[in-house]
């Protein structure tokens, strides 16, 4: 499992220690699951794809309904095949509770009638973040203290279990893990706070110069579905809108992802069996790559 925060590097280093050992890479990384999102997503080049097989890059469409019980059973049967000609496998990705539930499994909770998603869809249309969480703030007070509430998906995802089920969802995540058939070793890489926050406003000023706003003009018609609720889009569709500035929603998805980044390293720092790697200081050589296969 290779994690990190955003634009720490996570990419180039798994395409280099799996050209090492000679594996394929399995992407976790949910916004790069969608084919129409591209610049936005930071998704690994042309030539990046070709140097080494690549899994879940673009492999759905936005108009899809994924989640991440839907994740962990596809990695698994992904992982059920790859191992039948390797003894290793490159997981790589930034998305925390993706990584956890092909690492430890996911509780199976029951999906939502589809007139319950637009009643939440239409609440957060409505009243925004703060009517979702006032919402969930009724519903399961015990979750409203640990969700991250500024992530509208994973405060609808709660309340549809709530509303299902008529229980809580903290009663209902049990948090029991799973036993796999494979053992994991955990890298993150990680650098210094100020070449962190540089290389993401470099990534923000990269993505808008190939072509980022024409992009998200494309995808605007269709913001209302659960994948273009994300940073690099949302930020734009505020100025198509006319309800901000052109400037401010550059400054505005370079400030997101820094938080989003912070997040990130909030998420993985609670993992214990994580060793990790400065990129700003280490150099990724073969020694290093011989020494990550022998741990």
């Amino acid at each position: 499992m290779v994690v990190g925060p955003t634009a720490v590097g996570k990419t180039s280093f798994a395409i280099e220690l799996a050209t090492h050992i000679g594996i394929e890479i399995l992407s976790a990384d949910s916004r790069q699951f969608y084919r129409e999102m591209t610049i936005g997503t930071a998704v690994p080049s042309t030539d990046e794809l070709n140097c080494i097989p690549h899994h879940f890059i673009q492999h759905l469409s936005i108009h899809e309904d994924y989640n991440v019980h839907r994740f962990e059973q596809d990695a698994l049967a992904l992982l059920e095949k790859l191992f039948i000609n390797y003894n290793r496998v490159v997981v790589v990705g930034g998305s925390g509770l993706y990584l956890n539930a092909l690492a430890y499994g996911i509780d199976e909770l029951p999906d939502p009638s589809e007139e319950t998603r637009q009643y939440l869809n239409q609440v957060f249309a409505d009243e925004g973040l703060p009517g979702l969480r006032n919402l969930l703030l009724k519903l399961d007070a015990e979750f409203y203290k640990t969700i991250d509430l500024h992530n509208p998906n994973r405060i609808k995802r709660a309340i549809e279990v709530c509303l299902t089920t008529g229980l809580p969802y903290s009663q209902l995540r049990l948090g029991k893990k799973k036993e796999r058939d494979f053992q994991i070793k955990w890298i993150g890489l990680t650098r210094n706070r100020n070449s962190l926050y540089e290389n993401i406003n470099s990534r923000v000023d990269k993505m808008l110069a190939n072509g980022l706003i024409e992009e998200a003009r494309q995808l605007w018609p269709l913001e209302h579905l659960n994948a273009l609720n994300t940073v690099g889009y949302r930020e734009l569709f505020s100025w198509f809108h006319g309800k901000e500035t052109y400037e401010w929603a550059v400054e505005k998805i370079k400030t997101n992802s820094r938080r989003y980044a912070k997040r990130q390293m909030t998420w993985f720092t609670k993992n214990n069996d994580i060793r990790w790697i400065e990129t700003d200081k280490t150099p990724l050589t073969k020694d290093l790559f011989n020494e990550i296969i022998e741990l």
